[in-house]
């Protein structure tokens, strides 16, 4: 039989063991000393790797050091989440995480090999950014009504496309087309980019993505924008109605994007990184072209640690319940 004592050194051993993990080390206090990465999981190029690199560029000049951007894609974006959770908690690998890597995933994927909400020390929230509901260029229907009606009695015949199990596409689709009683065929793609050609190209119906993916595409007039899925009008997109605006109020969405580290990562260097984080957010020029490129800034209260780690726990709840309906609706 194990004594009391011998297990109160246990419980004091586990607990010091915890404590060091987040408790200052003598380096941190000269952090950041080197280059920092920042992991992408999207390709180089696309526009959601301009937001990370707007951020890593003015970032880079607060912390006087460089903060570099490595593109690792595969798996929806969970190849580069688990490549930040293995590495070392010293703050010199960071993760731009997103909905479908820290919401969604939990539910789409029972032996997730990381725990959004354990295995990550979240550093500030960086940008949201609404879903627009978008039609390939000759998609035959004029406006949101037309597109609901269109959908709702064609489904079986059209072809719906994403970005792979748990991207952005893949979830937000999954819940108009629950929302719709829709059952298209699912059409997947190597990326979000490659998505966005297809519908360019016309080599598949619809799609749903945030305005960051969709602007240059709706801008260029490639693609038709049916409503941005939120309660406002974008500022990117002004002249694209809002779901409750067209007669579905009730699909209204946004994606977020969000700067992580592993967990362990100490509370000094935390607090360095969301300082950094939150000026480069308040600079003139970043917001500036956070907005042009489609996002929305996060006020002040909502970049701290503490939010982000609600949000994402929130986040999490809402995916789970949304997944686990839209499952529901297909059986």
């Amino acid at each position: 039989m194990i004594s009391t004592a011998r297990l109160l050194l246990a419980f004091v051993t586990i607990l010091g063991g915890a404590l060091w993990a987040t408790e200052p080390r003598s380096e941190d206090s000269d952090y950041p000393a080197r280059r920092i990465t920042l992991v992408v999981p999207w390709i180089p190029s696309g526009p959601r790797d301009a937001v990370a690199r707007v951020i890593a560029g003015h970032m880079s000049l607060l912390l006087r050091q460089e903060v570099a951007v490595e593109n690792i894609v595969g798996a929806a974006g969970l190849t580069a989440s688990l490549r930040v959770k293995q590495a070392a908690p010293d703050g010199y690998t960071l993760l731009m995480g997103n909905t479908g890597t820290h919401a969604a995933a939990p539910a789409l994927y029972p032996n997730l090999a990381y725990d959004p909400q354990i295995d990550f020390q979240p550093i500030g929230l960086v940008a949201t950014s609404p879903i627009i509901i978008l039609g390939r260029g000759d998609f035959p229907a004029a406006d949101l009504n037309g597109f609901i009606n269109y959908v709702k009695t064609n489904s079986h015949k059209l072809d719906e496309g994403h970005a792979g199990v748990g991207s952005v596409p893949f979830i937000a689709c999954g819940w108009l087309n629950h929302v719709l009683h829709a059952t298209p065929r699912l059409v997947p793609y190597e990326s979000a980019t490659a998505l966005m050609d297809a519908v360019a190209r016309g080599r598949i119906d619809y799609t749903c993505d945030s305005t960051i993916i969709a602007a240059p595409q709706v801008h260029a007039g490639k693609v038709k924008a049916y409503a941005i899925a939120a309660p406002s009008r974008s500022m990117t997109l002004p002249d694209v109605a809002t779901t409750k605006e067209g007669g579905l109020p009730e699909y209204e969405l946004s994606v977020w994007y969000a700067m992580f580290a592993p967990k362990g990562v100490s509370n000094i260097i935390v607090e360095k990184l969301n300082d950094a984080l939150s000026r480069t957010l308040d600079d003139e020029t970043v917001r500036n072209r956070l907005i042009e490129l489609g996002g929305t800034v996060p006020d002040r209260k909502q970049r701290g640690p503490e939010a982000l780690t609600g949000f994402v726990r929130d986040e999490t709840n809402r995916w789970t319940a949304r997944i686990q309906a839209e499952r529901l609706d297909v059986n």
